[in-house]
């Protein structure tokens, strides 16, 4: 009697956070190969010739494949389970960020960078799916939180490398051996993490999953208004913050006359406040609930932080500040609401179509933002595109707080405590 309680009792605490901690480690590495390329530009532009149109390619080229592959990774995972496809998918970024190594030809280094944007999206789908599944009804916000914190990490790595790793930055090649280091170490924790299920799978009631006995395109159509509340948030919200961090370094610098370290540093904040808020955050979510609400909070936070960059006397940093705490706390909100509303089963399929749409609106916006600059001949027109997209979230957020009411009985309001 007491051998079949502890076979159907589930897995305790403490399995669960080891869990967590490999898979974000796999998420640590994928950051840290994405991130690897922008500290090595001026080594490319030197010993290997390239323009600033090449070095762009490697970066855009990245998210080229994701408008279509997210979804397809999604539907993978929903059939292949989660296990299977993160396996997968690492081993599509060791084999992406080992071909960038390879040579200094830049078909075949942007042949790397596709082949690992094919996989590094759909990893973080099948992450996020994970952490879903293993803490959904506990603390699923504070786990999605030290997730991002563990793979922002990778990020800041990548970033500060030529401090850490100041002697390998006398050869283009060296440091992009460092990125297929981190892309091992992410394999590396997939495997750790799959022996983990396997075991738990055999040992613990992990709950029934229901079998997708066939990939089914429709149903991705059959989601209900809130989950498409919710990825309208998403893309409105992602796309006011990372293609505003593309130009912002420059932005800074010509603008408000910050040198390039200050410049870079002042970019950062965001980084640095997303990684110590998000999980806090997460905390305080779980406890309190209120996820429609807070999200609609941090999308009033950013309507004014662009319009007070141009319009102000204010330094950055007070800005800068606010754009981080919504960083940290959208992001905390927002991801764990899906699997409260979206069947387990599915979770896979919702997330990547989540992550596809917000591909085309960064993919959209950076260009945008570009042309826009390009064409007013400053920052001006660009900044009040962010500040409407800040406005538009908050809209979202408001009519996704009145559909979780009125079809979901307010789960999303709802405390996990």
């Amino acid at each position: 009697m007491m051998q079949q309680q502890e076979i159907l009792s589930p897995p305790g605490k403490m399995y669960r956070w080891i869990v967590l901690f490999f898979i974000s480690m796999a998420m640590f590495g994928n950051y840290y190969v994405y991130d690897s390329i922008s500290p090595l530009a001026d080594l490319l532009e030197k010993q290997l010739g390239m323009a600033d149109k090449n070095i762009g390619l490697l970066n855009g080229i990245y998210s080229f494949p994701n408008i279509i592959m997210v979804l397809i990774g999604g539907l993978m995972i929903d059939r292949l389970g989660t296990k299977r496809a993160s396996f997968i998918f690492a081993a599509l970024c060791l084999a992406g960020a080992a071909i960038t190594s390879l040579e200094g030809d830049i078909v075949v280094m942007a042949a790397g960078r596709l082949i690992f944007g094919m996989g590094s999206e759909s990893l973080i789908v099948a992450i996020t799916t994970v952490i879903a599944k293993w803490f959904k009804g506990k603390e699923l916000s504070l786990a999605f939180g030290l997730n991002l914190t563990i793979a922002r990490l990778g990020t800041f790595a990548a970033l500060n490398s030529p401090s850490w790793a100041r002697s390998l930055y006398e050869h283009w090649q060296y440091p992009l051996f460092i990125a297929v280091g981190a892309a091992v170490i992410s394999l590396l924790s997939v495997i750790v993490y799959f022996s983990l299920e396997t075991r738990a799978e055999k040992k613990y009631d992990l709950g029934e999953r229901e079998k997708v006995d066939k990939i089914d395109v429709k149903t991705i159509f059959r989601m209900n208004s809130s989950f498409w509340l919710i990825t309208a948030l998403c893309v409105t919200f992602y796309s006011a913050i990372f293609p505003f961090q593309t130009f912002a370094v420059k932005f800074f610098m010509q603008y408000h006359g910050l040198s390039r370290e200050a410049a870079g540093f002042t970019s950062s904040i965001i980084t640095f406040a997303s990684m110590v808020g998000t999980p806090l955050f997460g905390y305080l979510i779980d406890r309190i609930g209120k996820r429609a609400s807070l999200m609609m909070f941090g999308s009033v936070l950013l309507v004014p932080v662009y319009l007070m960059l141009i319009y102000t006397s204010l330094h950055p940093l007070v800005p800068m500040i606010m754009m981080g705490v919504a960083f940290s706390l959208i992001p905390a909100a927002m991801w764990p609401s899906v699997a409260l509303i979206v069947k387990e089963n599915r979770l896979g399929t919702a997330y990547g179509l989540m992550t596809m749409v917000q591909n085309i609106g960064l993919m959209s916006f950076n260009l945008i933002i570009g042309l826009v600059n390009d064409w007013s001949g400053g920052y001006i027109a660009g900044m009040w595109i962010f500040s409407c997209l800040g406005f538009v979230g908050m809209l979202f957020s408001y009519l996704l707080k009145r559909a979780d009411k009125k079809h979901n009985d307010s789960k999303l309001e709802a405390s996990m405590i």
